[in-house]
């Protein structure tokens, strides 16, 4: 099965889109719900999104400067289940 990752809400005073730093894993890694997947910054502060999910980081959706909205899909987790 197939787990979309997307952008979440961003405080308040953060706004609706944030720029993709870096991710921690590469494609075809194995990822544990809760690690830290990518590195995001807003003009207030750099934060990291977790996996929601346990699986292979199948696809990287994001490249890294690219600006994504609250949302916007960054990467595809293929689980077990």
């Amino acid at each position: 099965m197939e787990h979309t990752v997307t952008l979440p809400q961003l405080g308040e005073d953060a706004g609706d889109e944030a720029t993709v730093s870096f991710f921690h894993f590469e494609e075809g890694d194995e990822v544990k719900e809760g690690d830290a997947l990518v590195e995001m910054v807003t003009d207030k502060a750099a934060f990291d999104v977790p996996s929601p999910v346990s699986g292979v980081l199948k696809k990287i959706l994001a490249d890294e400067d690219q600006v994504v909205p609250v949302g916007g899909p960054l990467a595809v987790i293929e689980t077990k289940e």
